[in-house]
This record gives C-alpha cells, sequence and structure tokens, in this order.
C-alpha cells in the first residue's frame, strides 16, 4: 500500500521524535573499568562503583541525570591503580528520580 502525504509527513515527524529521544549511553573513561545503578530503595539516589585499572592515580565521579530536578554530581573520588571506590550522587527531591548514570572523569 502507497503511504498518503499526511502518512508520510506523520511517519517523518514520529522518527524525529523517536530520534531526539535516544540518548547515547555515557562511556567509561579509559582506564576504569565501573558499574553504576541506583540504590535498591531508593529511586533518587544513584552510584558508579570503578576500579583503576591504569599504572597512574584517577579521579572520577557519578553524574545524575535527574528528570524534572536539575541533574547532580557524586564526590570526586581518586582511585590509585588497582583500587576500588564509590561515587554517589542524590536528585532532588522535586523530581522523578535518576534517568540516567554516567561516569565522569
Amino acid at each position: 500500500m502507497k503511504p498518503t502525504p499526511t502518512g508520510t509527513k506523520v511517519t517523518a515527524a514520529a522518527a524525529v521524535m523517536v530520534a531526539a529521544l535516544a540518548v547515547p549511553a555515557a562511556a567509561t573513561p579509559p582506564g576504569l573499568s565501573c558499574d553504576t545503578g541506583k540504590h535498591a530503595d531508593d529511586a533518587y539516589t544513584g552510584y558508579a562503583r570503578c576500579r583503576n585499572n591504569g599504572s597512574a592515580p584517577q579521579t572520577f565521579w557519578v553524574h545524575l541525570v535527574c528528570g524534572w530536578a536539575p541533574d547532580a554530581d557524586g564526590e570526586r573520588v581518586t582511585l590509585d591503580p588497582g583500587r576500588t571506590g564509590r561515587s554517589t550522587g542524590r536528585c532532588g527531591g522535586i523530581g522523578t528520580g535518576v534517568g540516567e548514570i554516567q561516569v565522569r572523569p
């Protein structure tokens, strides 16, 4: 079946909306291996637990995308080579909780 001009416009508009909503996953900084997640009992708290696989100290922090509330950063953590550490952040209560968790260098 051949699409109508109206159907084509709707399809193109829908494709643009979907593309705008797609957010690429944040990459872990080089030299770190990290696990991220939300707190089991609190949708407003997120964390990044990282290990420094490099040969020099590295600093990282968790960055939380918080929906309606301003984004939040966790504490900065400096790890010596071979060490593991955790950064925790919390979104403001007016929002919808943690939407995305990123690790920043």
